[in-house]
């Protein structure tokens, strides 16, 4: 039942893609927006393809895939484990709590000129802009799930004298891990923009650059062809975490 479920949802999926596709190729064809700002899907697909097969789109593509990744993952460290340290201290909640409130709506990228300034122009000022900007949904939810770990669980470790890091550990840390799940997809996401924002700003290798040069010389098949790119490492990238969580929250599952 659940297989005929993920088909015909797959199936449902892939009719709306494919409508979508569709509707472009129309209003392409009908002139309804001139050809130089939308071309026809198969000239897209006809540089995407060239671009694959002489490297240029490729070598972009791994660049930003790379910083969006690495990002994400000095992310996942500083996030888990700044909230995991105050999600289980509540004197720290309440020191750190105006402090995190204050930086947490700031936009990453408005922080890109101080990154500059203090990192210097380098692979590694677009890391710690996308590590900064990932890692907010990472903490919240770590230090939320960590708080609303159910009481009596705490209690029955204390009434077992478990040290506090094995609580963590075995009991708080297992317990939140569906809101760090959610959140790492949600960081995720936020890499990517970051890196291709970072990429269009910074002139550094990239679809962020791909995106921004095409668009200047009006290539419009070829920045067609570089957000193709990202939409399909987006959607990658959330099928990877499907599997993650499926197989991470495998005792959720059995235990419901």
């Amino acid at each position: 039942m659940i297989r005929f479920t993920q088909i015909a949802s797959f199936a449902l999926s892939l009719l709306v893609a494919l409508a979508l596709i569709g509707l472009w190729h129309f209003v392409a064809s009908a002139r309804l927006v001139p050809p130089i700002f939308l071309p026809l899907p198969e000239k897209t697909f006809d540089a995407l393809v060239t671009g694959m097969q002489n490297g240029v789109l490729l070598d972009a593509s791994l660049a930003t895939l790379r910083r969006m990744f690495f990002g994400w993952f000095l992310a996942c460290l500083a996030g888990i484990s700044l909230g995991a340290l105050v999600g289980s201290s509540q004197k720290l909640r309440i020191y750190v709590a105006p402090m995190l409130e204050t930086l947490r709506p700031l936009p990453a990228s408005s922080l890109i000129p101080l990154f500059i300034a203090v990192i210097g122009l380098s692979e590694g000022m677009i890391l710690g802009v996308i590590a900064f900007g990932a890692l907010w949904p990472l903490l919240l939810a770590t230090t939320h799930g960590i708080v609303s770990v159910e009481p009596l669980l705490i209690e029955v470790a204390q009434a077992l004298a478990m040290p506090k890091h094995k609580v963590l550990w075995k009991i708080s840390l297992p317990s939140a891990m569906p809101d760090i799940l959610a959140a790492m997809r949600l960081s995720l996401t936020v890499s990517l923009i970051l890196a291709v924002v970072c990429e269009m700003l910074t002139g550094s290798e990239g679809l962020g650059q791909w995106l921004l040069a095409t668009s200047r010389a009006f290539a419009s098949t070829k920045m067609f062809a570089g957000i193709v790119v990202l939409g399909l490492m987006g959607y990658a990238s959330s099928l990877i975490m499907n599997l993650v969580e499926a197989r991470a929250l495998k005792w959720k599952s059995a235990a419901n």
